[in-house]
This record gives C-alpha cells, structure tokens and sequence, in this order.
C-alpha cells in the first residue's frame, strides 16, 4: 500500500470516530494514534484535499485554514474500509538506535550504555502513557464501541515496550561484559 493510501486511512479513520478540523485532526492521529502512527501537517493537508476532491470527506465552516470541519461521507467510509481491508505492506526498518549500536565499536561502549539507557527510560515513559490513555478510555463512555479495538494496540505498545525494557537490560548487561573483557585484555 502506497504511503498517501495509509495516510488517507489514517485520515478517514480519525474521521470516522468524530469530524474534526485539520488541526484536531493531526493532534489527535498524534495524542491517540502515536504510539504506532505519525502523520504531519505536510500530509495531513494535502490528503484532506484529495478526499475532498473525491468525495470520500466534506467540510464546512470557514475556507480559512485550519477552521474548516471536515467529516467523513458515505463513500469515505466505504473507501476507509477498502483501505483497511487491503494487504499490509512490510516497511524496512529504519532503527537509529540499532544502527548505532551495529557500528558500537567506534562509538564506544560508553556512548552505547548511554543510548541503551535513554531507550530504556523512554520505554518506561511509554508505559506510563499507556496507563494514561487506558484512563482516558476508561472516562469516554462516548467511544465504548471503539474501545475494546484501541485496547488492542495500546495492548500492542505495552509489549513492545515490555521488550524494549528486556532487551536494553540484556544490552547493558552484554555491554557491561564487553567493557569488563576489555579491561581484563586490553590491546
């Protein structure tokens, strides 16, 4: 699936669970979907202008940026479901952190330990945020419908941070070997 067709995706099912002016729009794709999805402003924009163009949004209010309504119409939501029914697409990784640790030998075991650190620290943030939004689920009695699916990918984010955790601890602990084999054999 082409990027612009799961940003459309994106777009119609943020869409699908309230209309929204562009600006909402992107906060919320950031604030409730950011825990496995971005989109920015660059492509929010241009997406709501093509699915306008095609019918799949309407807006309303002012034509001045940002204060236009858009909602979701009959055909959007049969698109959305032609979206979400299509094939996924793997994408290569792209893991800075990885990338740094691949090539750990000359950047040396102390710049990893602090890298590995940080991934650590922002994994349990994350699961701090996760906590949030289960309580702000919890307090939106007008999503009880979509609820249980949210559920899921939040459920999704805190196994993946579980194992982010796990990992860096094997990490530290694999880089504390390293520097203690250095010391014990140095070169």
């Amino acid at each position: 699936m082409a990027r612009s067709s799961q940003t459309d995706m994106a777009v119609l099912g943020a869409l699908s669970i309230e209309p929204m002016t562009g600006y909402a729009l992107r906060e919320a794709i950031r604030d409730v979907l950011g825990h496995f999805w971005n989109e920015s402003f660059g492509q929010i924009y241009p997406a709501l202008a093509d699915l306008e163009r095609h019918g799949f949004v309407r807006r309303s209010g002012s034509v001045k940026r940002g204060s236009s309504t858009y909602a979701l119409t009959p055909s959007g939501t049969r698109r959305l479901r032609e979206l979400l029914t299509q094939p996924i697409q793997a994408v290569p990784a792209r893991n800075g952190l990885l990338l740094r640790l691949f090539f750990g030998r000359t950047l040396g075991v102390e710049a990893c330990r602090a890298l590995t650190t940080n991934a650590k620290a922002d994994a349990q943030q994350r699961l701090r945020q996760f906590d949030d939004l289960d309580a702000q689920i919890a307090g939106e009695p007008q999503h009880a419908d979509d609820a249980p699916f949210w559920q899921l990918t939040i459920s999704a984010g805190r196994h993946h941070a579980h194992a982010v955790i796990a990992w860096a601890d094997e990490c530290l602990a694999a880089l504390d070997h390293i520097e203690l084999s250095r010391r014990e054999h140095p070169q």
